[in-house]
């Protein structure tokens, strides 16, 4: 077993993109990392474009102390199954953190297929909810004084209208209203939840939301941004790393931009 003062994680959607990049930031500031990732094709059926495999997940482990686990977070007992590796391989868990989302859309919203539109809810708030459910009464579990934290990617498609991504929009601001709403209930526990709200992010959802918009090439949307460029996973990682760690006590339901200016 990891030493008991070590910091103890759990990430969803980890196995690329700012997931990944999570991951192996955690694992090099010494935390102990449990990685959930569906694992390749054939556990992604019926998803909008290809996901992870189970290769990019399991290379996660050449980064440190982290354990890997196949598992989608539309499924309550695969997320309680991380939660339970980190208490009892680790000791407990100190933060989770809510990463894995999908794209979905290309049509007005009352034209898009319903199964699609219950996926991307499912998958970017469902997802995160039931994260949730099962990750906050672990990070209750540490003994006090406690200072757990529970994380999320939200978007600045929360605070956007972003057309033929309906679902995407309602299930991001719906992530933002969750936090919000654990920073209450959570109140005088030690434990804090806080989101990240990226923007155009270099990552394979990026690719897919410009052939939403029949877009040639992903680098058509760094012009919405005041940085003029396209932010990489590994800026977004560090933002989400920061919140997890020990200088971030004085934020709890904060909804933090990174987002190259893009929600100006």
């Amino acid at each position: 077993m990891a030493h008991m003062t070590q910091r103890v994680a759990v990430v969803t959607g980890a196995a690329r993109g700012i997931g990944a990049a999570t991951v192996r930031r955690l694992a090099a500031d010494g935390w102990a990392v449990v990685a959930l990732d569906l694992g390749g094709p054939s556990a992604a059926d019926g998803m909008p474009y290809e996901m992870a495999t189970r290769d990019e997940l399991e290379s996660l482990r050449d980064a440190g102390e982290v354990t890997t686990i196949f598992g989608d977070v539309r499924n309550q007992a695969d997320l309680a199954q991380a939660v339970d590796i980190a208490e009892t391989k680790y000791g407990g868990l100190d933060a989770a953190l809510g990463i894995a989302g999908i794209i979905g859309g290309g049509a007005p919203q009352w034209e898009l297929a319903a199964d699609l539109e219950q996926l991307v809810l499912d998958v970017d708030l469902g997802g995160v909810l039931k994260l949730a459910r099962v990750a906050v009464p672990a990070l209750l579990r540490r003994s006090e004084p406690r200072d757990g934290r529970f994380l999320a990617v939200a978007s600045a498609a929360a605070t956007r209208g972003l057309p033929m991504l309906a679902a995407y929009c309602a299930a991001k601001s719906g992530v933002a209203g969750l936090i919000r709403s654990l920073a209450v209930e959570l109140r005088g526990t030690g434990v804090t939840a806080n989101a990240v709200s990226p923007g155009s992010t270099q990552t394979k959802a990026l690719e897919a939301s410009a052939k939403i918009y029949g877009l040639d090439d992903v680098i058509a949307f760094a012009d919405q941004q005041p940085l003029n460029r396209l932010l990489q996973p590994e800026e977004v990682a560090a933002m989400l790393v920061w919140l997890a760690g020990p200088e971030a006590t004085g934020l709890t339901g904060a909804i933090v931009p990174v987002d190259g200016g893009l929600a100006l």
